[in-house]
């Protein structure tokens, strides 16, 4: 897409402006390198278009595609050019929650989206011992309802097939009541109390599961309708 003017705006919006780009630069941003994991941040995207799309980061030297040590594939990685566009992407986002929160529709709570920012969300160093279990029941979907995180002292893994090791934290709520306590339209206490959600485990880590699995960002910004 050209729009044959000079304007660094224009110019940069060649570039990035393309649907899906944003939010490629985002899940690279946000640590995501393999094609897959890609993938999964971006639910809705096909294969094709997101080859596309990583060629043409690639080409304006935004994305480093390397190979994979001693496996086949390929891992993408933000150059410096791509690491700059993490303020004007978090602007965009705070902007999204203040002007565009209140167009979200049932659609749009991605339960695949969901687990990967929780998973993104963990804070291995303060859970306490070598390896804690997460698991997240929702009661709203029938494919792949149950999901656990494995989190080692340096690594989360997301599974959707159960890993088959005692669980130290249970979660059970629908996907919206999750999104939405992450992104900090709700909280934990208050959507225990309207029934809505449901945590059990031991006492350390249902306590204040905020010290160990960050919210979104974006959770203290206001919606425009309070603004």
């Amino acid at each position: 897409m050209e729009y044959g003017q000079f304007c660094p705006i224009a110019k940069a919006t060649e570039i990035v402006g393309e649907k899906w780009t944003l939010l490629i630069i985002r899940e690279l941003l946000m640590g995501g390198s393999r094609f897959s994991e890609l993938q999964r941040g971006l639910s809705l995207i096909s294969p094709t278009i997101l080859s596309k799309r990583l060629d043409g980061l690639i080409d304006h030297g935004l994305v480093m595609k390397k190979r994979i040590p001693g496996q086949r594939g390929y891992e993408y990685f933000p150059t410096k050019s791509c690491k700059e566009l993490l303020p004007i992407v978090r602007s965009l986002g705070e902007w999204g929650m203040s002007w565009a929160r209140s167009n979200l529709s049932e659609r749009d709570y991605d339960v695949e989206l969901l687990m990967l920012y929780l998973k993104r969300s963990i804070v291995p160093e303060k859970l306490i011992g070598r390896e804690t279990i997460i698991r997240f029941k929702f009661t709203d979907i029938e494919e792949y309802p149950d999901w656990w995180l494995v989190v080692t002292e340096d690594e989360v893994d997301l599974c959707v097939k159960d890993p088959g090791k005692e669980v130290d934290v249970y979660f059970t709520s629908d996907v919206k009541t999750m999104a939405d306590i992450w992104m900090g339209d709700n909280t934990y206490r208050k959507a225990i109390r309207d029934g809505l959600l449901q945590i059990v485990g031991q006492d350390m880590l249902t306590r204040n599961v905020t010290k160990w699995m960050n919210n979104s960002i974006f959770t203290d910004l206001p919606s425009a309708k309070d603004i």
